[in-house]
């Protein structure tokens, strides 16, 4: 007899609108995996779907509602299990980014940042990993950053919220000990090429760009479905990351002063001056979604920001914008469609 056709498995991935998330749901695709997207967009879940039934998946839903908000994260995972019987990978690439200083960015804004980074991961480890120990096997991917391992003036939120993913990671794999087959993976990226940096919120005058080395979404997305199997392997996909992290932790009075400034010519685009925007922090923004961003070449969006840092023409800081909307509460009522779709970014 011919030895059993493997099922395909059954991935779940927020943030599957864009960047990560979206490279993510597409390389588990291509090996015709049951996939569930999850992000705040249902329109751009929509055509991730589709584009994902063209890379072979076995069969996509789409659950179109916010991770920071459990009962929808909840009522979204018992759809799941009640679909497919089982989980067998869940993946937290949703994320936004608020660019300022604490006393710059709005509370609403600061908030949002950690509701869907921490928050999102929390809850979705909240209600997934009952299940991977019920099954007794399947893994857990919590996408964190080199961010949350160092400082970086003008990233507050987002450095707290993926200083807390990361704790959040340590806690879950030392309450799950007990079951080895239950696989809780945290992985670090450093700079990758998606519309992050040009979705976020941003009360620094100023657009943000990728830091380099900068990556692919699609290399990031394969070294995230490794760790799914693999979650001893080191947690930094960037080689630089760990320069960067030796340099903040074992020389911090020679990182700390030079930090700002380098960050202000590496990972930012000072020819892309921008008012005070809530970004995609507090709603989503469907146009902005796509795989890649639009930071351009590395090199050349250095020069260009060096000549314009040599010329004195950096944009110089902006106050609160007093007109920001505030955000929907953890107790709102749950604007999930699950035409099979769900809340998230990347």
């Amino acid at each position: 007899m011919p030895p059993p056709t493997p099922r395909p498995a059954a991935v779940l991935v927020t943030g599957a609108s864009s960047g990560i998330g979206r490279a993510t749901a597409l390389a588990a695709a291509e090996r015709g995996d049951d996939l569930v997207l999850v992000a705040r967009s249902e329109k751009t879940l929509q055509q991730v779907a589709t584009e994902c039934r063209l890379h072979g998946a076995g069969s996509v839903t789409v659950h179109a509602l916010d991770v920071g908000d459990d009962e929808a994260v909840r009522a979204m995972v018992e759809s799941v299990v009640r679909r497919h019987g089982r989980i067998d990978l869940a993946v937290h690439a949703a994320g936004v980014v608020a660019y300022g200083r604490i006393d710059q960015v709005p509370a609403e804004v600061f908030d949002g940042v950690l509701r869907t980074n921490l928050l999102g991961s929390a809850n979705l480890a909240r209600h997934v990993v009952p299940v991977l120990r019920r099954q007794e096997h399947g893994s857990l991917v919590l996408v964190g950053s080199v961010i949350g391992h160092i400082r970086v003036p003008g990233m507050a939120a987002y450095a707290v919220s993926k200083h807390g993913v990361r704790a959040l990671a340590a806690h879950l794999r030392i309450e799950n000990r007990d079951l080895p087959g239950v696989r809780i993976a945290y992985a670090a990226p450093g700079g990758v090429d998606t519309p992050i940096y040009q979705q976020a919120a941003s009360y620094a005058g100023f657009v943000g760009r990728p830091p380099p080395p900068v990556f692919s979404p699609e290399l990031t997305a394969r070294q995230l479905l490794r760790r799914a199997h693999r979650a001893w392997l080191p947690a930094q996909l960037n080689p630089a990351n760990e320069l960067i992290r030796f340099g903040a932790t074992a020389l911090p009075w020679i990182y700390d002063r030079l930090v700002g400034p380098l960050f202000g010519v590496i990972a930012t685009d000072l020819t892309r001056p921008t008012g005070p925007t809530t970004g995609n922090v507090l709603e989503p923004r469907a146009a902005g979604n796509a795989l890649r961003g639009t930071a351009g070449p590395t090199v050349a969006g250095v020069l260009a920001n060096l000549r314009r840092r040599f010329a004195g023409a950096a944009p110089a800081a902006t106050t609160p914008d007093e007109h920001v909307p505030h955000p929907r509460s953890a107790t709102d009522p749950v604007v999930a469609r699950t035409s099979t779709s769900e809340r998230s970014t990347t």
